[in-house]
């Protein structure tokens, strides 16, 4: 289990590896723990920060939307990273969080890798976002438990990791409702397309082939809509990539890393 070791700026962390810096952002629907997998994948040859979203673990919340999320992680990123801009990965809500970051402080990343992502929701997608919220609102996290694990887990891969969906589930329901019903409204009225045009950085926006939350149309739209956007699909994977396929998406972070500028260290543990 990744126990917070760090504290800075309103945000606890896990914090391990040497080498250049990656920070991670987790899904709404999950926490940091959804990213455990890539730890050992990738410690050797990255500094690995592992946050809590504010209101997640230790990260107190904060109110005011995506913008001050993206402020509140920008000082994160400043304090855990000083005199280094690393690359922000981004699963879920934590790649919209990541995404918003990037635009309002476009010198702290050097590149995003975005899994299951987009930059706006159709109308079918805000509906669940306010469906959930509106339940949630009702009868608390446990009357919604099972369809959040359906948007992370086909019923196919349920089958097969039970132990890990109830972990999952346990984790889910520890989150604070009052956080969730924020998060949802701000994915409810999300639209960052036009913004996305200027972005600065490097994106690679990757889905998994079977993911209902973040459909692949949105982190296709996404590549497209970015100046320097790369489109991936992974393969029978769902919404948690970082779970669900660890080995393939650390090679394509990998890969990915290695091309980006002044990321010499991050090119040298490709070819080791």
């Amino acid at each position: 289990m990744l126990t917070a070791n760090s504290q800075a700026c309103g945000l606890s962390a896990y914090v391990t590896g040497a080498g250049p810096s990656i920070v991670f952002l987790h899904s709404l629907l999950s926490d940091r723990g959804s990213l455990e997998p890539l730890v050992p994948l990738l410690a050797g040859d990255f500094r690995l920060v592992i946050l809590d979203l504010p209101g997640f673990g230790g990260s107190p919340a904060v109110t005011g939307g995506l913008d001050v999320m993206a402020d509140r992680i920008a000082d994160g990123i400043r304090a855990y990273c000083p005199d280094e801009a690393p690359l922000l990965f981004g699963n879920g809500y934590g790649s919209f969080v990541a995404l918003a970051t990037a635009l309002r402080h476009p010198d702290l990343a050097s590149g995003l890798f975005l899994a299951g992502c987009g930059a706006a929701f159709t109308e079918q997608g805000r509906g669940a976002f306010r469906f959930m919220a509106g339940k949630a609102a009702e009868g608390g996290l446990e009357t919604i438990a099972d369809a959040a694990m359906r948007r992370l887990f086909t019923p196919e891969m349920a089958e097969q990791v039970q132990d890990v969906v109830a972990e999952r589930r346990r984790s889910f329901l520890a989150t604070d409702p009052a956080v969730f019903a924020q998060a949802c409204g701000t994915l409810a009225t999300l639209d960052l397309r036009d913004a996305v045009r200027g972005l600065a950085v490097p994106v690679f926006a990757c889905v998994g082939e079977l993911d209902e939350a973040t459909p692949p149309a949105m982190a296709e739209e996404l590549a497209r809509l970015a100046p320097q956007g790369t489109y991936h699909v992974i393969a029978d994977c769902a919404h948690v990539p970082p779970l669900q396929a660890p080995d393939k998406v650390a090679a394509e972070l990998r890969a990915f890393t290695a091309g980006l500028p002044g990321r010499a260290g991050a090119e040298r543990a490709l070819t080791n």
